[in-house]
């Protein structure tokens, strides 16, 4: 009975894990869940937003295009705007001015100076951010503008919106600024400014707009689309909105991160769908999709307008690579569908509006930059970073953690199942039972966790990310396994048997110790084994020295029981000879050789 239970099993799993957790939070992806671990090594799909993920998150104004027609360059990169200008328009444009006034005034970040490191960073959203430098870069000062023009109401942006409301007073009157999607905005307008003049806004001109627009996007620019009015009296929530006057779009550009690029490729060898959500212009995603490998053959870009139209999402899910426009309701409905093709989704937000679809996804993993408490609590991961490429990592180690479980309960059962048919086949046979419940006891609980847990240290296999996912219904030990454990269980018993008979004639106690320093040299040097299915010299003998502090800690012990006079009256041992020694020795070394033969030749 205390051979047939692996007792350190439940400790080893648990300890490979945990160590997994602390594998994890160095490569920046926090665990709250520890079932996540296991199950990342089964992500099929990785659904991830655009913005600060799978690019930069540091917006820089490169493209101004005026009502009627008129284009401005800005140059520079970054958030100090002595490092560019605003060309193709006269500083003191009433056009331009009115625009970088809307891009001032409806915004609520801010710029602020670090002395000490000569650079300056942003105080809030990155995008308005931007704004702010390129209205610095227009010779505008943002705080200025604040202080002149007084706050009086706001109407925050929303995503079914898409737009931004501040009002102000300016003069006598009201002035109400408004940035948004070009699509929702030009929905709020009834005239435009051109040449400092307010002219109304037909359709061939909303149409030059769009054209605007989508050459922009395509030039994987993020467009913002400004617009204000006057009023005598102070607008409220409802209409403020109403009879817009166009100003012109604004074009940012947000990299992707260099990493990006090279996570999206590696998750495509491991067989992982990459599928990016952005509430962006379809092709201004198209182009970011097309330059991190996102749209191959056969893959498409979707609209959220276009899912709402579709009733089961599901049979065209497997297409879709890019998702556009899309609010957070619509997450929900793009993991339901992915989830019902039977994909294992892992599923990234940071916004309150987001939990439902990190709740229902299989990993759902939240943004530790960016991410509000309410998406935090929802997630199973967090990454710490805000970067694509950790959440690839963190798949990584899932796998490489999952592969360490395998190998660590591969290793207990197959030293069980030898233990089992050591003590059965002797009974069976008429012999005396080899081992004593103190030894099998101790060969479980001692000499066999220790390599076990080194097992649970074992790196990454190579190759681990060109491997397809993993089935999660398929059981953990396979027929592959099974074969392995009965094959291991069969040789161990045979050659502890035979030590244990050639031993007899020295009598019973030298017959047991040799067993019993048969069996535990056996296990120990089978573990050597079970680090890889790829030959030892491959892996690299030293490449884990836990296990090497494991085996050779585990003969110390074996030595020290055979040989010290109080471990041989408590394990009922005797001492060996040289000889005897080194036959236990030469038997057990025996299996790892063979198998090792045995991996070569099959390679």
């Amino acid at each position: 009975a205390v051979a047939a239970i692996p007792e350190g099993l439940p400790a080893v799993v648990t300890i490979t894990l945990a160590i997994g957790v602390q594998r994890m939070a160095s490569r920046n992806a926090i665990i709250r869940k520890l079932p996540a671990v296991e199950t990342l090594g089964a992500a099929t799909a990785i659904c991830s937003d655009k913005t600060g993920t799978l690019t930069k998150n540091e917006m820089t104004v490169r493209e101004i295009w005026l009502a009627g027609g008129r284009h401005c360059r800005v140059t520079g990169e970054g958030y100090e705007a002595t490092h560019g200008e605003i060309e193709g328009v006269a500083k003191n444009d009433e056009q331009l001015g009115i625009l970088l006034e809307t891009a001032c005034l409806c915004n609520n970040a801010s710029l602020i100076f670090d002395d000490k490191k000569k650079k300056a960073s942003v105080a809030g959203d990155p995008t308005e951010g931007c704004l702010l430098v390129a209205a610095e870069k227009g010779g505008l000062d943002y705080e200025e503008l604040r202080e002149k023009y007084a706050f009086a109401l706001e109407v925050p942006f929303s995503s079914e919106r898409r737009m931004m409301t501040v009002v102000r007073q300016h003069g006598k009157g009201y002035r109400v600024y408004s940035k948004g999607a070009p699509e929702a905005m030009l929905e709020k307008c009834t005239h435009a400014l051109e040449g400092g003049k307010r002219v109304r806004l037909g359709e061939e001109e909303k149409k030059r707009i769009l054209e605007a627009n989508g050459g922009m996007a395509r030039k994987a620019l993020r467009v913002l689309a400004f617009a204000y009015r006057d009023a005598a009296a102070k607008p409220t929530a409802t209409d403020a909105e109403t009879e817009l006057t166009f100003t012109g779009l604004a074009g940012m550009m947000d990299p992707p991160r260099p990493e990006a690029k090279q996570a999206v490729e590696l998750c495509k060898q491991a067989g992982i769908r990459v599928v990016m959500i952005t509430g962006d212009n379809p092709e201004t995603a198209a182009a970011i999709g097309r330059e991190l490998g996102l749209l191959g053959e056969g893959s498409r870009v979707m609209t959220g307008r276009e899912l709402e139209e579709i009733k089961d999402l599901s049979q065209v899910a497997g297409s879709v690579a890019i998702y556009a426009r899309v609010s957070p309701e619509h997450k929900l409905r793009i993991v339901n569908a992915l989830k019902e093709r039977g994909e294992i989704v892992a599923m990234t937000g940071d916004g309150v509006n987001d939990a439902p679809a990190i709740k229902r996804a299989d990993i759902g993993i939240a943004m530790g930059i960016t991410g509000t408490d309410v998406a935090k609590e929802a997630g199973s991961m967090i990454i710490t970073d805000d970067n694509f490429a950790s959440i690839v990592a963190a798949i990584e180690e899932g796998r490489t953690i999952y592969a360490n479980i395998v190998k660590a309960v591969t290793y207990l059962v197959s030293c069980n199942i030898g233990e089992i048919l050591t003590i059965f086949t002797a009974v069976a046979v008429g012999l005396p039972s080899p081992l004593t419940a103190l030894q099998i006891l101790w060969m479980n609980l001692a000499t066999d966790a220790a390599p076990a847990l080194a097992l649970a240290m074992e790196p990454a296999e190579k190759g681990v990310m060109r491997q397809k996912p993993r089935n999660p219904k398929k059981p953990i030990l396979g027929m592959h396994n099974a074969a392995r454990i009965a094959l291991v269980g069969a040789w161990v018993a045979a050659g502890t048997l035979a030590v244990y008979w050639l031993s007899l004639p020295k009598g019973a106690a030298v017959a047991e110790t040799m067993a019993f320093t048969t069996i535990i040299f056996f296990q120990l040097f089978y573990a050597l084994d079970c680090r890889s299915e790829r030959p030892l010299h491959e892996v690299g003998f030293m490449s884990n020295k836990w296990m090497l502090a494991a085996v050779l800690g585990g003969v110390a012990l074996q030595l020290v029981i055979v040989y010290t006079p109080f471990a041989e009256i408590l394990f009922k041992t005797a001492e060996l000879g040289f000889a005897d020694l080194a036959l236990a020795t030469l038997t057990a070394a025996s299996l790892p050789i063979a198998l090792q033969i045995g991996k070569m030749v099959k390679k």
